[in-house]
């Protein structure tokens, strides 16, 4: 999901934990099932902060990133199927 702000719609704090953001900055919410360990997900994180600093330019302190775990059986694929609960 994209959602877009005008200049000042969006409420952050610039200098959060000594993170220096500016007007660009791009939050990023990942949803995932529950399991991967810590360093797992440090090396996501690392590796999005490279990619979007590569392409398009994206200032690594403008990135946050918020990972949202869900329990397998809150997924559904479709059809109004629980399939992990089903298995």
């Amino acid at each position: 999901m994209l959602t877009e702000h005008v200049p000042g719609g969006l409420i952050y704090d610039s200098q959060y934990l000594g993170v220096r953001r500016s007007d660009q900055i791009v939050f990023v919410q990942v949803m995932m099932s529950v399991g991967r360990r810590p360093q797992q997900k440090r090396q996501l994180f690392q590796r999005m902060a490279e990619i979007l600093a590569e392409n398009p330019g994206l200032r690594k302190e403008d990135l946050l990133i918020n990972l949202v775990e869900v329990s397998w059986e809150n997924w559904s694929f479709g059809n109004g199927a629980a399939h992990y609960m089903d298995t």
